[in-house]
């Protein structure tokens, strides 16, 4: 065991045998012995190791191995025996230990009477001139006096060039007056000061960092007479906290946003000057298309598009740097970690002669220029440069490593980027693909219309409009949104759109298509997501459908879950229609609604999804009164009118798509309609036929007569025979020609072909081989219609 304070009279320090150290084992018996301790109490170790602690002491042994148990450290006054018996008080200090072979108690005895050792000062000018840190005495003005070597060393100037200069005249830095005003403060108050500061001090390359201790001094009699100052360099311990802090802020400014350009201007704005004094982000130009980057070996020079850069040259707000093609050394491309080219080295002047650029930076003086690749699972990006040209430090192993970390989070924010540009692009090619690329011409109304994908990284959603051409001169409109977003949400609208089309087809009053609309949105859930019971509401969508008439001026509307339209009436007037509040798609079994209005020639009516009026900054019912206000104002056309209302109404961010259908209505003229009530005789039919040649040749239409004749001949024969009165017939001269018959049976005709000996069957046939499109409606009853192109395609007069 070694016995701490045990040394050989020779070689004590001064003091060294007023300190007698033993050990004592759990029982009480000594355990060790030192030197001093023979010395001091004439025993011997081999005379006191391995008897009780009453051998030694005159108190009671037994009474201090009890009062130390309990206790780390103990101290206090005993008396022990000296060889010759006389006694010996003295403070004594009791340490508990842990050790291997058990715990025992370590002794420490100052004896309290032993005469003084005379020693030698040691002389206070070795340790002022030879302190392992800067020192320097100030007196009461704050002015040198008296300064070490290193301070010599540090500042550039000697103690003669010192002496009565103050530190902002030496050091003629802003921290400067920091550590002015901390000695004026020891001063004042008489307590000690501690204070950081960063500064440039002559012959260092770069700013280092200093912790400095201040002290007031005073002579015997208390007066103050100055200052002392001691500083430490730690520009190593407070550049890595500069490192951690920089590298934590990455992790909350690099990547905030989806945009390519954005983040590579994130990466150069953290780094520069903090890092580096200038900083550039060169990508790949294949990326502003989101496309994939080369999987061929990069060819030298590499093309490249530069996106970021913060030069901070003569501009010293940092201006990013203008856009531009350059071209970089391969290498800089194809290395694995991030390299530094000094002065000198071959590929630094490869980029001088490339980069249109590099000019700026040589001429600045760039010593160093640190390449890091910005590489993602890999594939390289591009590459990020960060460039020292002012008087610097080189780049430390440490600015690697720190380059390397900001560059992989800004590398992996751009992958992140290019991934959402790729997949919003395909996005909206879909939804542009499904949405009606030119609406078409109509007599019933005049439209037009404006999309806006969502700008946010929700990406395009599900919004879309249609304007359908129905029988009878008639139009549907309808609008609708799919919830969520991206390119499912596209997905599931174009099987909407397609089904609303097909559903138009047929002629189903709006409140029955809508309901065919909620089983096909149900049985989509189901196929989805299987035989689970809950999938009701998985996949939902709001939809308006409105049917308007030009020659009733009749328009019946209905909508599921879907913002109620807005109707801007001749005199100027604009109102929300008050529409029953049917439950969006998706839910299942609930009943929808047919709300019948008429409208007057030239009205104005306006259908929206909510990203046009809804956002997080604007109150809902602040949007509509805008697109209140909107909607009434003069324009030149109706597509200004309707460019106009998207612009006073978007929000400022358009965090969801949406979408705009403006219709004003027209009135077919009434001498373009002709309807006949047709008696239920089969000889009505002749009549019908010379009815219908009168108002074909009254509209100078006589080459149709013909086979409109046929037409409606066969239609009213049908009609006689299978149908039920009251029967009616009606031509109407639109942008066609559509000949229309009305019964209130109804049983529908159905198309068939007709075998050689049948004695009917033909005449529905040769209504479809005639004409260009037929069909049947129901309202109260069918109406079977047919439509021929008019003559060269005109118009209607």
């Amino acid at each position: 065991m070694t016995l701490f304070g045990s040394a050989s009279p020779a070689g004590d320090p001064p003091g060294a045998t007023d300190v007698i150290t033993a050990t004592v084992d759990e029982r009480g018996i000594v355990t060790g012995w030192s030197e001093g301790a023979t010395r001091r109490f004439g025993h011997r170790g081999e005379d006191i190791v391995g008897r009780p602690l009453d051998a030694l002491l005159a108190d009671d042994a037994k009474a201090l191995m009890e009062r130390t148990a309990g206790v780390q450290t103990w101290k206090g006054e005993v008396t022990a025996r000296h060889r010759d018996g006389r006694p010996v008080t003295g403070a004594l200090l009791v340490h508990r230990r842990r050790m291997a072979t058990g715990t025992d108690r370590l002794l420490v005895w100052g004896a309290t009477d032993a005469p003084p050792t005379p020693r030698d000062r040691l002389p206070v000018d070795w340790c002022f001139e030879q302190a392992p840190c800067i020192m320097a005495v100030f007196d009461t003005d704050l002015r040198y006096v008296h300064v070490n070597a290193d301070e010599e060393r540090a500042i550039g100037l000697s103690e003669t060039q010192l002496r009565g200069l103050r530190i902002t005249q030496a050091v003629p830095d802003p921290e400067s007056a920091r550590i002015e005003s901390a000695m004026r403060r020891a001063m004042e108050t008489g307590e000690r000061q501690y204070l950081e500061v960063h500064l440039q001090v002559a012959g260092a390359r770069g700013a280092h960092a200093w912790a400095i201790h201040l002290a007031p001094l005073t002579d015997p009699a208390g007066r103050l007479r100055g200052v002392c100052f001691a500083a430490q360099d730690t520009t190593e311990r407070y550049e890595a906290r500069q490192r951690l802090l920089l590298l934590n802020e990455a992790g909350t400014r690099i990547g905030t946003s989806l945009d390519v350009a954005h983040t590579a201007r994130q990466l150069v704005e953290l780094a520069v000057p903090r890092l580096a004094d200038a900083a550039v982000v060169d990508l790949l130009p294949v990326l502003d298309n989101a496309t994939e980057p080369p999987d061929a070996p990069l060819a030298d020079p590499v093309a490249l598009q530069r996106v970021a850069g913060r030069p901070d040259l003569q501009d010293t707000a940092g201006a990013a740097a203008a856009p531009c093609d350059t071209s970089l050394p391969v290498e800089w491309l194809t290395v694995r970690e991030p390299t530094v080219y000094g002065t000198g080295a071959p590929a630094l002047a490869r980029w001088a002669r490339l980069d249109p650029q590099a000019d700026r930076f040589v001429e600045a003086g760039a010593h160093e220029v640190m390449t890091v690749p910005l590489r993602v699972r890999g594939t390289t990006l591009g590459t990020a440069l960060f460039i020292r040209h002012r008087p610097s430090a080189p780049f430390a192993r440490e600015d690697l490593l720190l380059a390397g970390e900001l560059t992989a989070r800004a590398a992996t924010s751009i992958e992140n980027a290019r991934y959402y540009a790729r997949e919003r692009a395909i996005a909206v090619t879909l939804q542009h693909s499904l949405m009606p690329r030119r609406l078409a011409d109509q007599t019933a109304v005049q439209v037009a219309s404006h999309y806006l994908p969502a700008s946010t990284r929700a990406g395009v959603g599900g919004d879309w409009f249609d304007v359908i051409p129905l029988s009878g001169a008639r139009v549907a409109l309808v609008i609708g949104d799919v919830v969520g977003h991206g390119i499912q949400a596209s997905a599931t609208m174009g099987r909407l759109r397609t089904a609303v089309r097909t559903l138009a087809d047929i002629d189903l009053p709006p409140d029955e298509l809508l309901t065919h609309l909620d089983d096909l949105i149900v049985r989509l859930a189901a196929d989805e997501h299987g035989d689970s019971p809950h999938v009701q509401g998985e996949i939902g969508a709001t939809c308006l459908y409105a049917v308007y008439d030009p020659i009733t001026r009749a328009c019946a509307l209905a909508s599921a879950g879907h913002l109620p339209p807005a109707l801007l009436r001749p005199h100027g007037t604009v109102e929300f229609l008050d529409l029953p509040a049917g439950p969006p798609l998706g839910l299942g079994g609930l009943p929808f609604e047919t709300t019948e209005l008429e409208l007057p020639e030239g009205s104005l009516l306006a259908l929206y999804t909510n990203g046009l009026v809804e956002c997080r900054a604007r109150d809902f019912g602040k949007g509509l009164e805008t697109l209140r206000h909107a909607l009434a104002q003069p324009a030149d056309s109706l597509q200004a009118v309707c460019d106009a209302t998207v612009h006073a109404v978007r929000p400022a961010r358009q965090d969801d798509d949406a979408a705009l259908l403006l219709a004003r209505t027209r009135t077919l003229r009434p001498d373009h309609v002709v309807t006949w009530d047709v008696p239920p005789d089969p000889t009505a039919v002749a009549p019908a036929r010379r009815d219908v040649r009168d108002r074909l040749a009254a509209w100078d239409l006589e080459e149709l007569s013909f086979v409109t004749e046929l037409i409606a001949s066969e239609l009213v024969t049908n009609a006689i025979r299978y149908g039920q009165p009251p029967i009616r017939l009606r031509l109407i001269r639109d942008r066609s020609l559509i000949c229309e018959v009305s019964d209130s049976s109804v049983t529908a005709p159905r198309l068939k072909r007709a075998r050689t000996f049948d004695e009917g069957g033909r005449g529905l046939l040769l209504v479809a081989q005639l004409t260009q499109r037929w069909g049947t409606r129901y309202a109260q009853g069918k109406t079977i219609w047919a439509e021929q192109d008019l003559p060269g395609g005109a118009p209607a007069a």
